[in-house]
Order: C-alpha cells, then structure tokens, then sequence
C-alpha cells in the first residue's frame, strides 16, 4: 500500500520561507511523477508544482512561479516544496500527490496516491 506522508506546515510571517517534505512508502517512488496541490476552505484543490520522476523537468503554477521549487530525492523517497516570499493568499493546506506514471499531471484527477495535507498559515 502506498502512503504518502507530508511534513513541514506551519506558521511564517509574509515574506518569510518554509519548506515541505513528503515521504513515499509503499511504492515505486523513482518511477512516479510527484506533485504538490493545494486547497483553501470552500475551494477546489488547486495544482502549485509538479516534477518528472526523473527530477529533471518541472512545472508550476503561475502564482508561485519564482517563489517555489519543487525536488526529489528519489534515494530518499522525498518530494521537497521550497517556498520563499510567503504571502497571506498562500494560506490553505498543502497536499503531496503521487502518479502511477514516470512524467507528471496537472490535473488532481490524474493522481492516485495522497498524503493528509499539512497547514501553512501565512500571517501578515
């Protein structure tokens, strides 16, 4: 059984930096495109930042463009969310999400496999 399990969340002043961790237990974590989604009260989840299986090619979302980095480390089964310049607006839960494919997905649906999200408040 995969699991997937997020770390990191908590509180940051605007401006400020914090980064999530997401370990992979279960599955084939090398070969599984990884991605970080996230979703605020009365919403949808949103997509914030994918990575091939490869740790070569990336895609963000447009809002976090410049701000975030997402990585692996595939001997450590970890996926890694690098978030610098918090703002307020960046405060909803973050979730870690595995494919069952070697390139990655935009779409939450494209996605089998979820940790249980972690809070990041962000206050200004």
């Amino acid at each position: 059984q995969v699991q997937l399990v997020e770390s990191g969340g908590g509180s940051v002043q605007a401006g400020g930096s914090r980064r999530l961790s997401c370990v992979v237990s279960g599955g084939a974590f090398g070969a599984s495109g990884m991605a970080w989604f996230r979703q605020g009260p009365g919403k949808e989840r949103a997509f914030v930042a994918a990575i091939h299986s490869n740790g070569l090619v990336t895609k963000y979302a447009d809002s976090v463009k410049g701000r975030f980095t997402i990585s692996r480390e595939n001997a450590k089964n970890t996926v890694y969310l690098q978030m610098n310049s918090l703002k307020p607006e960046d405060t909803v839960v973050y979730y870690c999400a595995a494919t069952a494919r070697l390139s990655y997905a935009l779409r939450s649906t494209d996605y089998r496999y979820w940790g249980q999200g972690t809070q990041v408040t962000v206050s200004s």
